[in-house]
């Protein structure tokens, strides 16, 4: 018998300064049984970064075909898609010639040896790539309940986070 993913509301209140971005986004979002809460708080903040009426979760790992995270517009082209984690290059040149915005964000312990490995190849691409600092993204993400307010801060390269009964700093870093 599969697991069942399990649904998480969030009320973000988000300040992006860098954007001029100032709303309240209620999320609805599903944490796959695959998945751990580092994952889905780096899925969080990747919205975030791309705030929209039109920006959307899709079914994500159960879609290997699919991104985390898409945009389309009226006539259902796909004018951003993100991913998150460290994805295949044959993935993302895909991803390239499909989308007008490709958007590559990495968060674990090991994005570092993966962006080595990879840096060459991505940078004959015009995807975006960034960085989240994964020990403070994992230590806040252990702390999320299935329904919480989440207040996300996002000035120059840094990240706060606070919710109700815990606050946390993090930086990220655009690779490419």
């Amino acid at each position: 018998m599969a697991l069942n993913a399990t649904i998480y509301k969030l009320t973000i209140n988000l300040s992006d300064f860098n954007q001029s971005r100032f709303n309240t986004i209620p999320l609805t979002l599903a944490l796959h049984p695959s998945e751990n809460s580092s994952r889905m708080l780096a899925r969080v903040l990747a919205y975030c970064f791309h705030a929209h009426e039109a920006l959307e979760f899709t079914k994500g790992l159960s879609t290997p075909e699919c991104p985390d995270i898409w945009q389309k517009n009226l006539h259902g082209d796909i004018t951003k898609w993100l991913e998150v984690g460290e994805p295949s290059f044959e993935k993302i040149k895909k991803a390239c010639r499909r989308a007008e915005e490709v958007w590559i964000y990495s968060f674990n312990t090991k994005s570092d040896i993966w962006w080595q490995q990879n840096s060459k190849h991505y940078s004959e691409l015009p995807a975006k790539v960034v960085q989240f600092d994964a020990r403070p993204l994992q230590e806040f993400s252990e702390g999320i309940t299935r329904t919480m307010e989440l207040t996300v801060s996002i000035v120059d390269n840094e990240i706060t986070l606070t919710a109700p009964h815990m606050s946390s700093s993090l930086y990220f870093h655009v690779l490419q």
